[in-house]
């Protein structure tokens, strides 16, 4: 599964890096778009154990009088192993994002490589089992057409019915934030989820209703990112002729 994160905003937190996530794994990422936009490029191959993660590449654009810019991001729930996920990612993120005109050679000297590695998941007890700066947000929620049919009674004040898309209601709505993401935007709780689940494409009202609805996983991440000057500095140090 694919999924695709906001632009971060101009305030970005302090991310979290450990030993998980270290620059080895951007490295590699950002190696894997060098050596697809520069085709005589030999691939360094990567030394870092090969484990398996759900992963996400995020690459941004940066220039010293702005905070970066979200150029694509794309990641995986799907664990994959690192050689392979993170060059296999690093490429979807770069080309296949929907939201931008896929990354040419001539953008690679802007470019900030960020790896985020996905830990810990863990069923939420309700939409607003969660901290914010700590946890990423994957919800997932029926069509809210089902909401009313399996409820008894008069609907509910709150209800959307009376304007529904039309959309199937075996439709699942889902959507993801990473960690960083709430505290970039600015985000509280109900902001999130609201925001969550019209990224997964419900464009009706929102409702209490449609909030309960929601069942919510958590996780944590693990990141890293280097720019494009400590990428020539690995590449010239690890590599052949570095060309651009």
């Amino acid at each position: 599964m694919s999924l695709v994160p906001p632009d971060p905003a101009a305030d970005r937190p302090k991310l979290v890096e450990s030993e998980v996530c270290t620059a080895e794994h951007c490295f590699h990422a950002f190696d894997a778009l060098y050596c697809a936009l520069t085709p005589s490029a030999i691939p360094i191959t990567p030394t870092f154990p090969d484990e398996k993660y759900p992963l996400f590449i995020t690459w941004n654009t940066c220039r010293p009088d702005r905070p970066p810019r979200l150029r694509g991001c794309i990641g995986t729930f799907e664990p994959h192993t690192l050689h392979a996920g993170l060059a296999e990612y690093a490429l979807v993120s770069a080309f296949r994002d929907h939201r931008f005109r896929k990354i040419s050679k001539s953008e690679l000297p802007t470019l900030e490589c960020g790896v985020s590695l996905l830990t810990d998941f863990e069923d939420a007890d309700s939409y607003l089992d969660w901290t914010i700066g700590v946890h990423g947000i994957y919800i997932s929620f029926p069509h809210p057409s089902t909401l009313n049919s399996a409820s008894s009674g008069a609907p509910s004040p709150l209800s959307s019915s009376s304007y529904l898309p039309r959309i199937t209601s075996m439709q699942t709505f889902t959507a993801t934030y990473l960690p960083e993401v709430m505290p970039e935007q600015g985000w509280d709780k109900i902001d999130a989820v609201d925001s969550a689940i019209q990224k997964a494409g419900w464009t009706g009202t929102i409702t209490e209703d449609i909030r309960r609805s929601v069942k919510l996983r958590r996780y944590q991440s693990r990141k890293h990112h280097v720019d494009w000057d400590e990428y020539v500095a690995w590449r010239n140090e690890h590599g052949p002729d570095f060309q651009i």
